[in-house]
Parts: structure tokens; sequence; C-alpha cells
């Protein structure tokens, strides 16, 4: 007596048989997510300030309408998922590796942007250095994203739409991390458009956050778009993470002077909780869905990738 072996299309490539985290057909688009969505585009018309670059001083308009086409930029990160319409685990193990490893970047650039943030003469002396307080803030940090994990395992029962258990507890610290990180780049808007030159260096510095914001918002839509998450809401998640961009962006603009002290601290609070959820969650998740060999090269060629975009990023900065 023979018996037929079936080859399953969702077969891991090592041999393993892997189901798909994520039905066959797309997930219906709930009405909401469309309605905000036309509310932000609506948003995005008609804060636009004329003229769109600043002419002399920089208008409280242009500080938010900048900090706001930052926030809106991360929604875009969803875009290359689109033709991947379709991720059994194995792709999804690759996702979590590709966004570990720009998220390890990200942190890594937080940390040594907090260490050399410029200060006014008369300030440094009344602080400890910028690497202490940055050093403090990555404490913080990681004592903050550990407290909120061991807070979110003990309730099983939260659920983010069609999310719940792990998955949900893993959405919403990947989702925590990137807002924590807004709040410090709002500042970082705000500061820079207060700045001797700041309506160039605004302009400059808010255009290349909205080029950095991109590969975040993939790190947020690999989470949620293998979960039965339709596109348009991972992509509004996206963009909802970044939203403290221009609500601190104008403040920071307003009271440049006392934001700038703090700024290490935020940079290195936000880079301490990114790296644990990349090192700890994303890693690991990738990990179980693939194997030790595909996770290093992956997350090292993400990593590698964003550390170079961040340099040119950087580069265009100092020029």
């Amino acid at each position: 007596m023979t018996t037929d072996h079936a080859i399953d299309p969702q077969q891991h490539p090592n041999g393993e048989n892997k189901s798909p985290k994520n039905a066959q057909t797309p997930p219906p688009t709930p009405m909401s997510s469309i309605m905000l969505m036309a509310v932000i585009a609506l948003l995005t018309i008609v804060t636009c300030p004329s003229p769109l670059q600043p002419v002399g001083k920089p208008t409280l308009l242009h500080v938010w309408y900048y900090g706001w086409i930052t926030a809106v930029s991360t929604g875009l990160g969803v875009l290359p998922l689109v033709f991947m319409p379709n991720l059994d685990s194995y792709w999804v193990g690759i996702s979590n590796a590709v966004a570990a490893g720009m998220m390890i970047a990200a942190s890594y650039s937080l940390f040594t942007e907090g260490c050399v943030v410029e200060e006014l003469e008369h300030l440094s002396d009344l602080y400890y250095s910028t690497h202490i307080r940055t050093i403090l803030g990555a404490i913080l940090g990681l004592i903050f994203i550990v407290a909120t994990k061991t807070f979110l395992d003990t309730h099983d029962d939260i659920h983010v739409g069609s999310l719940g258990g792990a998955d949900a507890r893993r959405a919403l610290l990947v989702f925590l991390v990137m807002t924590l990180h807004s709040f410090s780049e709002g500042v970082g808007i705000g500061v820079s458009f207060g700045s001797g030159r700041g309506s160039e260096l605004g302009v400059f510095i808010s255009a290349s956050l909205a080029v950095h914001n991109v590969p975040e918002g993939l790190a947020i839509a690999v989470t949620l778009l293998p979960q039965k998450v339709c596109k348009l809401t991972a992509s509004l998640f996206a963009i909802l993470s970044s939203v403290p961009q221009p609500l601190m962006a104008v403040p920071a603009y307003m009271f440049v002077q006392f934001f700038i002290p703090f700024l290490p601290v935020g940079l290195g609070f936000a880079g301490g909780a990114m790296a644990y959820v990349a090192l700890c969650e994303l890693l690991m998740e990738a990990y179980e869905d693939t194997d030790f060999i595909t996770t290093a090269i992956v997350s090292s060629v993400s990593l590698m990738g964003m550390i170079v975009l961040q340099d040119a990023i950087d580069e265009g900065a100092r020029a």
C-alpha cells in the first residue's frame, strides 16, 4: 500500500511545513480607515502654507506643516509590501529580520545624535554632558519598555483590530517605540527651524526625516500585514506613530532653549526602547520562522543599508 505525498505550496524552503499567517484573500478595508485617511489627506491640503518654502523667519504654520509631512511619509512604508499580498511564515520571518536591522540602525543613530547635540555655550555648563544624558535616557528607555512588555504579557485579552495574544503585544511594542522615537524627532525639527539658518536647515532636516521615516513605516507594516490587517490600516498605524513629530516641533521651535538640554535624554530613551524590541522581539521572531543563518544575513544587510542611508542624510545636513 502506497501513500501519495502532495507538495504543499506553502512549504518552507528547508523542507518544514509552514502554514501561512494570513488568509489567501486580502482582508477588507474598514470604512473607518478610509474616512481617517481622507481626513489626513484633507488636513495635508488645507494646512499647506503659502509660500511652501519659508521666506525669512519660519512661521509656526511652516514648522507644523513640515513636521506633518514627515509624519505622513511614514505611511509610505507599506508600499513595498503591496506587491507581496500573501506572506507565509518564512517570509514573515524575513520581514521581521529586515525590520530588526532597520531598528538597530535607527537606535545607533539615536545614540550618536544624542551624544553630539549642539548646545548654547552658557547651557553646556549647567547640565551633565550629552553622553551621560544619552546613556541615562537609554537606561530609562530599557526600563520603560521592559515594564511595558511585562504589563502586556499579563494581559492576554489585549486586541489590536483582528490581532490578539502575542501578535497584538508585539505590534503594540513596535508601535510604541516608533511613537517614542517620533517625540525626539519632532523636537529635532523644531530646534532646527529655530536655529540661526532655520529656513534652510529646518526644511532640509524635515526632508531628511521624511525619507528616514519610510523604512520605519515598513517596520510597523511588517508586523501588521501578515496578521490580517489591511494595507490602508497598516499605513494609518505608521502615520499615527509619527504624529508626535508635528505636535512637538511647534513648541520646540517656540522654546528652543528649554528643549535642547532634554534632547539627548529623549534620543537615548527612544534608542534604548527601540534596541530592546529589535533584539529581543523581532530578531527572535525572525529566527523562529526562518533559521539562524538567514536571520543573521538578512538583518545584517538591512542594518548596513540603513546606516548607509543615514550617513548619506547626515553628510547632506553638514554640507
